[in-house]
C-alpha cells in the first residue's frame, strides 16, 4: 500500500497545484448575468407595474407591499415558477390580511406581533400550506404589525399584496424563448466538454505529461457545474411549458432534451473516471499501448459531431456511426499486463456505451455494440 501511494505522489502533487489554480473566471460571472438578464428586467418591470396599479389605479398612497410581493413571487429562476408564485402569493395574502385585521382592532406592539405571527402560521397550517406558505405568512404578518398603517389604510396593504401577486402571476406566464433553448444549449456544452477532456487526456498520455494530465483531471472534476446547469435548464424548460400557454408547441423538443439529462450525466461521469485512469497511468510513467490515444481522439471527434448537432437543433444520433467505429476499434487494440492501462481501455469502452445511449440506443443495444476484447498479452 505504501508503494502504491508513493507511485501516485506525482499525480497528487500536480493535481493539487492544478486545482488551486482553478477559479471562477470573470467570463463565467458575466455569462451568469447574461443568462439571468430577462429575469432581472422582468422582476424590475413587475415591481413598477404593481406600484403603478396600486397607487394610480387603486389610489393607495404608500403601496409598499405591491412591488415587494411581485418581486418575491417571481424570484430568480424559471423552475417551478407558477407554483412558487401561487405559494408565495397565498402566504403573503394570509399573513398581510391577518395582520391588517389584527392591527386595525388591537394596535401594534410586542405581544401583538407574537399573537399575529402565531395566528397567521396556524391559519396557513390549517389550510394545508407548504413550508413556503407558512413562512411567508409569518414574515409578512410581522412586517405589517411593525409598520403601523396610516389612518384610512385598513386592509389596504392586503389589497396591495393581492395586486403584487396578480402582477407576478401574469409576468410568470410571459417568458422568452431562452428557457426553451437553454436545455439544448446546456446539453451541447456538456457534450463539447466531454470531447475537450478526451482530447486533452490523449495529448497528455501521448507526451507523458504528468502536469498536463493533472490539469485535465482538475478540469474534469469541475464539470459538476455543467451538469447542474443542464438539470436546471431542463427543469426550467418543463416549468415554462407548464406555466405559459404561449409555448406549448415547443413541448416535443424540450422533452427530448430532458430525456438526455440522465444519459449525459452518466457519460460525463464516465469521462471523469476515464481521465482519472489516464492520469494515474501517466503519473506512474506507463506508456499507453499503440492505438489507445487514437481511441481517445476518435471518441472526442464523435462527441464533436454530437455537440454540433445539438447546437444546430439537430439530433445527437448523427454521431452514432462514429461511436460505433470507436466501439469496434476497442476490440482491436493490444492488451497489456498493466492494470493501469487495462482500466483505461475498460473505461473507454464504458464511456462509449454511455455516449451511445445519448444517441438514442438503449443500454442493451449499446453494450451489444462492443466487440470482444483481444486476449491479454502475458
Amino acid at each position: 500500500m505504501d508503494d502504491y501511494l508513493r507511485s501516485d505522489a506525482p499525480v497528487i502533487e500536480a493535481l493539487d497545484r492544478a486545482w488551486d489554480r482553478s477559479r471562477l473566471s470573470a467570463r463565467n460571472r458575466l455569462d451568469r448575468l447574461r443568462s439571468r438578464r430577462f429575469l432581472i428586467v422582468q422582476s424590475a418591470v413587475a415591481a413598477g407595474v404593481a406600484w403603478w396599479l396600486a397607487t394610480d389605479v387603486f389610489g393607495h398612497r404608500t403601496a409598499f407591499f405591491a412591488p415587494v410581493v411581485a418581486v418575491v413571487c417571481l424570484g430568480m429562476s424559471y423552475g417551478q415558477r407558477l407554483r412558487r408564485v401561487f405559494e408565495v402569493g397565498v402566504g403573503v395574502a394570509v399573513g398581510v390580511f391577518t395582520a391588517d385585521l389584527f392591527v386595525h382592532y388591537a394596535g401594534s406592539g410586542p405581544w401583538q406581533i407574537t399573537a399575529v405571527v402565531l395566528v397567521a402560521m396556524a391559519i396557513s397550517t390549517l389550510l394545508d400550506g407548504s413550508p413556503v406558505i407558512v413562512t411567508q405568512s409569518a414574515v409578512q404578518s410581522a412586517v405589517i404589525v411593525a409598520l403601523v398603517a396610516s389612518p384610512g389604510q385598513a386592509l389596504g396593504r392586503w389589497t396591495d399584496a393581492l395586486i403584487g401577486g396578480a402582477v407576478a402571476l401574469v409576468a410568470a406566464s410571459v417568458v422568452p424563448q431562452a428557457p426553451l433553448r437553454r436545455p439544448r444549449v446546456a446539453a451541447a456544452q456538456v457534450v463539447r466538454k466531454i470531447g475537450e477532456l478526451l482530447r486533452r487526456a490523449a495529448e497528455s498520455a501521448r507526451e507523458g505529461d504528468v502536469e498536463g494530465a493533472a490539469e485535465v483531471l482538475a478540469s474534469a472534476r469541475g464539470t459538476e457545474s455543467l451538469l447542474r446547469e443542464l438539470r436546471t435548464a431542463a427543469d426550467e424548460g418543463l416549468s415554462v411549458l407548464t406555466s405559459s400557454p404561449f409555448k406549448r408547441h415547443h413541448a416535443p423538443g424540450v422533452r427530448k432534451m430532458v430525456d438526455l439529462v440522465e444519459p449525459l450525466d452518466r457519460a460525463m461521469r464516465s469521462t471523469r473516471v476515464l481521465v482519472r485512469r489516464v492520469t494515474i497511468a501517466v503519473g506512474r510513467g506507463e506508456s499507453m499501448p499503440p492505438g489507445y490515444d487514437q481511441l481517445l481522439l476518435d471518441l472526442a471527434s464523435a462527441t464533436d459531431v454530437m455537440g454540433r448537432a445539438l447546437s444546430e437543433n439537430a439530433s445527437p444520433d448523427v454521431g452514432r456511426s462514429a461511436l460505433l467505429e470507436v466501439a469496434a476499434a476497442t476490440g482491436e487494440v493490444p492488451r497489456t499486463p498493466s492494470l493501469a492501462t487495462e482500466t483505461v481501455l475498460a473505461q473507454i469502452r464504458s464511456t462509449v456505451v454511455d455516449l451511445l445511449q445519448v444517441t438514442g440506443l438503449d443500454v442493451d443495444a449499446a453494450i451489444a455494440a462492443l466487440p470482444p476484447e483481444r486476449e491479454r498479452r502475458p
